[in-house]
């Protein structure tokens, strides 16, 4: 979940960048806050990766985390969302997305290989920090999700990319509902490439480290060695039922078939609570996002995430999903319009368009 604060100072630490052989490693280390985002980290994380894109003694960049618990919980929004002045969101919105996008895009084009070893809580902005990368490690402890629709947000961080390249309707379930899934549930959703136990990492480090010029073929093989088949997930089989629920273009129609089908396996109802407990707003937004932009290039995926973030940061239901699941935490926000019923087309294509400047 996103939660950082955006005007809390890191510790100098917080990012650690090393060489080590022909490997550049990326330590986060923010324990109190689950390796949340804020400007520092950002910047900072982005000025090590323009280094060393460019740098002839880095073969392959890894990236993992300090904390036991998470990978990265997201990205900061509380900061955002608790200022009263919408104009004054935007402004922080603007700066903060402008800055988070930009690394992502650079993750994605990075002309080496990007190793995310993820463990713990891996949410939101933190898909953004490791699912564009070439490899992505997951631990036995894993729980990875997109849980923007909950905040009167959307999947940003590149999501509309990423998410529409699972199987199937995989990626409109993970991004309507944002349910949390484990390692084996992220292999199948092809978010992950590989698992490997989370007491494996430092070994598959210290051989990447230990194995001179790295290349792509070679990182597979080393990764390959030490990874292991993970417990057995979910997903797999509700593929074919997943992909019939969520099929089809008109968003009402998948609710009114969610509903009708809510009493058949419990998991069913569990998405439909989520959609219920959702804002309407992030929905249709969230939903036109992943059925028109279906074909789009990362570039065009991530401009449009800004577009539509700074304006939906100034809107209500973000402040208000800020208010209930981050500061008061009552977990019972009022979100407006309240039913999906009222949010029109014209709603959506004022979120979706170009900033003027």
């Amino acid at each position: 979940m996103r939660c950082a604060s955006m005007s809390e100072k890191s510790r100098p630490d917080a990012v650690q960048a090393e060489m080590r052989g022909r490997l550049g490693i990326i330590t986060l280390d923010r324990p109190k806050a689950l390796n949340a985002l804020n400007l520092d980290i950002v910047e900072k994380l982005e000025e090590v990766l323009a280094g060393w894109a460019t740098n002839p003694a880095v073969d392959a960049v890894v990236i993992r985390s300090a904390s036991p618990r998470a990978f990265c919980a997201g990205g900061d929004v509380r900061s955002i969302g608790m200022l009263p002045d919408p104009s004054d969101r935007r402004a922080l919105g603007r700066k903060f997305f402008g800055r988070e996008y930009k690394l992502n895009l650079r993750i994605h084009t990075l002309p080496k290989p990007f190793i995310a070893l993820i463990n713990g809580v891996a949410m939101g902005g933190g898909l953004g920090l490791s699912v564009h990368g070439s490899h992505r490690v997951v631990s036995e402890d894993l729980r990875m999700a997109m849980p923007e629709t909950m905040l009167g947000l959307f999947p940003d961080v590149g999501g509309t990319w990423f998410l529409n390249r699972c199987p199937g309707m995989l990626g409109r379930y993970l991004a309507m509902t944002g349910l949390e899934i484990g390692a084996a549930d992220a292999l199948t959703a092809r978010l992950a490439t590989h698992h490997v136990p989370k007491a494996g990492f430092n070994g598959l480090v210290s051989a990447l480290e230990a194995a001179g010029p790295l290349d792509r073929h070679l990182i597979d093989e080393i990764i390959e060695a030490h990874a292991a088949v993970p417990a057995a997930g979910q997903l797999a089989e509700r593929l074919a039922a997943i992909d019939h629920l969520f099929a089809g273009e008109d968003l009402d129609l998948v609710m009114d078939g969610i509903a009708s089908a809510a009493g058949e396996a419990e998991w069913i109802a569990q998405a439909q609570s989520a959609l219920r407990r959702a804002s309407p707003t992030s929905l249709r937004l969230t939903w036109r996002r992943m059925t028109n932009g279906r074909d789009q290039s990362i570039e065009q995926v991530l401009a449009d995430d800004f577009h539509s973030a700074v304006r939906v940061v100034g809107e209500h239901d973000f402040a208000e999903g800020v208010r209930a699941i981050l500061i008061d935490k009552d977990g019972a926000p009022r979100w407006n319009p309240p039913e999906l019923a009222s949010v029109t087309k014209d709603d959506i294509d004022a979120l979706l368009a170009p900033l003027d400047d």
